[in-house]
């Protein structure tokens, strides 16, 4: 029994072991020294420590404490790397919104505004906006997909009976010089960034230029927790215009964060495998009562789609208004518990 417990514990700190190694020659690779060479040498250093703990230090606790040591520093480090604001950013993420809230009157400045000829070629525009609470009319949902049906970004947007919707996009603020990484996203490469927007600036890029597949849901959401959830998304919004915070693909993407607002708002989300294949969480909420479930999901999909619709209404003015035409009905507001 000793022997078995043994051999089961050493199998732990090896898998351990094995699992720190390669995170930590993932993070000297992607996040350590601007040289290749030097980056790849200190990660080579770094697993070979790893394996020579393994190979050659004995009893089993002193291989332990010194694999954990070894991890240790290497989280001590990456930890201790800083997010940034001064970085040459491209254009599109130039400058960091912010909001002024007093009682029912929310005043932005910055928002992203920009006049499009292709995804590359545009006009860019910040501009300040504002809105009143009291005329908050609803809240949706926006699935936005340029590959896999199972992933998919998320745009949050609020609509407004006497201005346009106003739509927050959670992302990377990334340089001038950079391209998004799913890899690098995992690590300390990119800010976090939150595009407060036109919905002809966020929206329109993805089904007029990009050519994304884009659905839009209108939600069962009382008003009260909408404006919550605005109020927080905003208070964050103001918090990266004094502090920037790394954006991470795992814990603070566009869906996760989205779950940190949602439960601060008191709306609950419940724990389920379409959290991380994003491109389903339509049907998690579907099931959950958050869309119109008189009509079969299927159909409701169907109908939700708005990349024809937002070609078809170029640069109209309502263009908002436009894509929202043949949506089904937002379904009936309740009164919070």
């Amino acid at each position: 029994m000793a022997a078995v417990l043994r051999f089961a514990a050493w199998t732990l700190l090896v898998v351990a072991a094995l699992l720190g190694g390669a995170f930590g020659a993932a993070a000297l690779w992607i996040d350590g020294p601007a040289s290749r060479p030097l980056a790849g040498a200190i990660a080579a250093v770094f697993v070979a420590a790893l394996l020579g703990v393994l190979v050659a230090v004995r009893p089993l606790p002193a291989a332990a404490l010194a694999c954990t040591a070894l991890i240790a520093a290497l989280l001590a480090w990456w930890l201790s790397l800083v997010p940034r604001m001064d970085r040459d950013w491209a254009p599109e993420y130039a400058e960091l919104a912010s909001a002024e809230i007093e009682g029912d009157r929310v005043t932005i400045r910055n928002l992203r505004h920009f006049a499009y000829r292709s995804e590359s070629d545009f006009e860019p525009h910040w501009e300040t906006r504002s809105y009143d609470l009291a005329k908050l009319r609803g809240l949706d949902l926006f699935f936005s997909y340029w590959g896999s049906p199972h992933i998919a970004h998320t745009i949050m947007s609020w609509e407004f009976e006497d201005a346009p919707p106003l739509a927050i996009s959670i992302e990377t603020r990334r340089e001038r010089s950079e391209s998004y990484s799913a890899l690098r996203g995992f690590f300390r490469q990119f800010e976090l960034y939150y595009v407060v927007a036109d919905e002809r600036d966020l929206v329109k890029l993805r089904t007029n230029y990009r050519g994304e597949d884009v659905y839009l849901y209108r939600l069962r959401t009382p008003i009260p927790r909408a404006r919550a959830l605005l109020l927080s998304y905003l208070k964050r919004v103001n918090r990266l215009s004094r502090r920037p915070r790394w954006y991470n693909a795992l814990t603070h993407n566009c869906t996760t964060s989205i779950l940190v607002h949602t439960d601060a708002a008191g709306m609950k989300v419940p724990l389920e495998w379409e959290l991380l294949a994003n491109g389903h969480l339509p049907e998690l909420l579907y099931r959950g009562g958050a869309l119109n479930k008189t009509l079969p999901y299927e159909e409701l999909h169907a109908r939700s789609a708005v990349s024809e619709a937002g070609k078809r209404a170029g640069d109209a003015p309502d263009w908002s208004a436009r894509i929202r035409e043949s949506l089904p009905a937002r379904p009936p507001q309740v009164v919070p518990d």
